[in-house]
């Protein structure tokens, strides 16, 4: 188990170095992300990781896509795509928290590794509906009154941008499945990504349009909406 861990910290500390160096995140959020990555192995193991290290690939590369076109409408991230260790948080936080108590209470690991996927499906599915429905979506609608809206605001959604988002979901459930098995689980994961993609569409175009909550706030609570719809369909399942 030793060994395992000293593995485990070279490779975050080896991905924490190259992804400063190639400045997809800043050195706090290198740091956060290697603290979360550590929380989230002891409860979810290499899967968990795995789970990690997709979601971080998918987003910085969905954030990196098109970049200079995305600028040009004044569409890209600040910080030039750089995560800092408050979007690490807002994005990681809520599957750290899982893991931990998967670690925590053993009785209840399938559930919580199920909520932590979710979370992270539904951090996917918002990062890359966004990110790469800006560049490919035709027609824009504000979420909560369905009418025409500007492409790029809080809020607004496109059909090109939510199914890019379900694969986004697809492919953190399909980890999932790798590592704990073929199951019905990979379809709650699936929902409740989407259903999370879609309350941080809804909050972004309520609170953070009216200054209630920050952008980071929206995707903590998008993680926390896809882990608890995943914890109701499974209980309903």
């Amino acid at each position: 188990m030793l060994l395992q861990y000293l593995f485990v910290i070279f490779v975050l500390t080896l991905g924490m170095y190259a992804s400063v160096k190639k400045e997809k995140l800043t050195e706090g959020g290198a740091l956060t992300g290697g603290l979360l990555g550590l929380a989230i192995f002891q409860g979810a193991g290499f899967t968990g990781l795995a789970m990690l290290a997709l979601f971080f690939v998918v987003g910085t590369g969905a954030t990196a896509w098109q970049h200079t076109y995305k600028a040009r409408l004044g569409l890209a991230e600040e910080n030039k795509g750089r995560r800092t260790a408050g979007q690490a948080w807002a994005n990681a936080g809520v599957a750290a928290i899982l893991a931990l108590c998967a670690w925590l209470f053993p009785t209840q690991a399938e559930i919580l590794r199920v909520m932590l996927a979710a979370a992270f499906a539904a951090a996917a599915a918002d990062t890359v509906s966004s990110e790469l429905g800006n560049v490919y979506g035709k027609r824009f609608y504000n979420i909560t009154t369905l009418k025409p809206d500007s492409r790029g605001l809080n809020g607004v959604i496109s059909l090109e941008g939510t199914l890019l988002g379900l694969l986004g979901s697809t492919l953190i459930s399909l980890v999932y499945a790798f590592g704990f098995g073929w199951s019905g689980n990979i379809l709650v994961i699936i929902i409740a990504g989407t259903l999370g993609n879609f309350t941080d569409s809804v909050l972004g175009a309520t609170l953070e349009r009216g200054h209630l909550l920050s952008n980071n706030g929206v995707n903590f609570l998008n993680t926390a909406a896809g882990a608890l719809a995943a914890w109701l369909i499974y209980l309903i399942a």
